[in-house]
C-alpha cells in the first residue's frame, strides 16, 4: 500500500510520470551514475541482494547467468539491508565481499532501501507494476524482476527461485 501511495504521489508531483525502468537513473556501488535507458533493447534482471543471507550463495549463479547471457541480459544487483539487517554497512565492504567471495562482475548499485518509507523510487515503481506473477512489497532478499527489451516488467520471482530456474531461463 505504501509503495502504491509513493508511486501515485511521485506521479502526481512529477511532470512526466515513469513509463518504464528507462526513466530511472541509479548510482553504482562505486559512485558512478547510470541511466537505465542506456540498456534499451536488452533484457534487464534486477535483484535485491544481501551479503549475510541464506540466499547469498545465489551470487555465484547470478555471476554465471551474467557471463552466459551478458550479450542479451543486463544484470543489476541492488544491495539492501531491509531484511534482518543482512547487508554490510558500506558500499566498499559490499563490493569487496562480492568480488572476493563470488567474483561478481555484473553491475551493482549503491546500497538502497527496497521496502518501507525510504524505498528507492525504482523499487516503488517495480513493486507496483502489473505482471503475470504478483505485485506488492518485496518479501525477502534476492527477489528478481525481469524487464523486457522495452523497459517493462514482465516477470517477478521470489527469493527461492534460483537464477537458473527454468522459469527464468526460458524468458531470457
Amino acid at each position: 500500500m505504501i509503495n502504491t501511495l509513493l508511486l501515485l504521489v511521485t506521479m502526481w508531483i512529477a511532470p512526466n510520470p515513469p513509463k518504464s525502468v528507462y526513466d530511472y537513473t541509479i548510482k553504482t556501488i562505486d559512485g558512478k551514475t547510470v541511466k537505465l535507458s542506456q540498456f534499451k533493447g536488452k533484457k534487464i534482471m534486477i535483484v535485491n541482494t544481501a551479503s549475510k543471507c541464506g540466499y547469498t550463495k545465489q551470487y555465484e549463479d547470478l555471476e554465471k547467468l551474467h557471463k552466459q547471457y551478458g550479450k542479451e541480459l543486463v544484470l543489476i544487483g541492488f544491495p539492501a539491508g531491509n531484511f534482518g539487517g543482512q547487508e554490510l554497512a558500506t558500499n566498499a565492504e559490499i563490493q569487496d565481499f562480492c568480488k572476493k567471495n563470488f567474483g561478481v562482475s555484473f553491475l551493482l548499485s549503491e546500497k538502497v532501501s527496497v521496502k518501507g518509507n525510504d524505498i528507492t523510487p525504482l523499487f516503488a515503481y517495480l513493486t507496483s507494476q502489473e505482471n503475470p506473477d504478483f505485485t506488492g512489497d518485496i518479501k525477502w532478499n534476492f527477489e528478481k524482476f525481469l524487464i523486457n527489451e522495452k523497459g517493462q516488467l514482465v516477470h517477478r520471482f521470489r527469493s527461492a527461485t534460483t537464477p537458473f530456474d527454468n522459469k527464468i531461463v526460458q524468458n531470457l
